[in-house]
């Protein structure tokens, strides 16, 4: 466990998911002693506006972690698998936000809103692990259904947004847009996605497997298990990269092992934290990357239907800011929890 108020330390702390754990910080005025903003040499030296001060981002080669008791990793999976390791050593606890430990026996997978029970066995590794930015939002609707009625499957498509490529991905999306606007037949310069996304919709998100899956799409079915508790839960899943700067969407199909209907389900739903059901008064309303932005914090959930004739299977839309909801909001409130847990 750590002191209160903490040090801290954000490695990453100049790309997307970095800048959002600078902005949380300041709107829920998380408790801190210390701030130390960590990044690569590329970006080492720059200077950063935050909680009302400027700081000079620090060279990671350099900087000693040793300094802070907790340190945020968003800096992608090399900078975790290397450094990670080193910052528990020095003796700070590590949140991190990459895939490189979130299926490792010895270090937790979290979802505070899920299972915030196992972060009071601690974790042997030292490392606590945030999870894929697509499976948070599910696995907070699934695990008060599976609760209720017993999920036996589901069945998930995703709708990804730029951002999910970070700082390079919203730019690229940005000027590829305006590129093929202004000449529709050309061929912008891309290096982010592995083809245009401006106009376009991409079905392969991170490493395409032997299997024909991505690793995208067997993160959420492992992560899922490991959350919920379900060795043997059945999750499958297309993931698509869309031309949307922010806000991940995702449609839901779920096969229950009991019979629901479609008032309880919305009930249900309405009652989790941080939820809000579209249709809870209009059925068949829904949310939109847009219209979720005025409220980044929540899960936005709409198109619940009880598929008819069937009443064991429902549908779901849902929509969360990635870099919030999906990333830097969950590693926060894991250390809101254990900071409340040591008071």
């Amino acid at each position: 466990m750590f002191p209160s108020p903490p040090r801290v330390a954000v490695v990453g702390a100049t790309g997307a998911v970095g800048q959002t754990f600078l902005s949380l910080f300041e709107e829920r005025s998380f408790p801190l002693s210390e701030l130390h903003l960590v990044a690569s040499s590329r970006s080492a030296g720059r200077t950063v506006h935050a909680l009302g001060t400027e700081y000079t981002v620090q060279d990671i080669e350099h900087f000693d972690f040793g300094r802070v008791d907790i340190a945020f990793f968003s800096a992608g999976g090399s900078v975790s698998r290397q450094w990670a390791p080193k910052a528990v050593a020095a003796g700070a606890l590590v949140i991190d936000n990459t895939n490189t430990f979130r299926m490792d026996p010895d270090t937790p997978l979290v979802v505070p809103q899920v299972n915030a029970r196992t972060l009071i066995q601690g974790t042997t590794s030292g490392i606590i692990a945030n999870p894929n930015c697509s499976t948070i939002p599910l696995v907070r609707l699934l695990d008060p259904i599976h609760r209720r009625w017993s999920v036996e499957s589901v069945v998930v498509s995703t709708y990804q947004a730029a951002s999910g490529r970070g700082v390079s991905g919203v730019e690229e999306l940005r000027r590829t847009s305006g590129e093929l606007a202004a000449s529709p037949h050309g061929e912008p310069e891309v290096t982010a996605f592995p083809e245009g996304l401006a106009f376009n919709a991409i079905p392969n998100i991170d490493t395409l497997l032997e299997s024909g899956s991505t690793l995208e799409e067997r993160k959420m079915l492992q992560e899922s298990r490991k959350i919920l508790g379900e060795p043997d839960l059945h999750v499958t899943a297309t993931c698509v990269r869309v031309p949307v700067v922010n806000g991940h969407s995702e449609a839901v199909h779920v096969r229950l092992g009991r019979e629901a209907d479609r008032a309880s389900l919305v009930r249900l739903l309405s009652e989790q934290p941080e939820v809000r059901v579209h249709d809870l008064a209009e059925p068949g309303a829904f949310p939109t990357p847009r219209s979720a932005a005025a409220e980044p914090d929540h899960v936005h959930v709409g198109r619940v239907r009880v598929v008819e004739g069937d009443p064991r299977s429902v549908w779901l839309w849902l929509v969360s800011d990635n870099l919030r909801v999906g990333a830097a909001l969950n590693a926060v409130q894991i250390a809101e929890y254990l900071a409340e847990e040591a008071s």
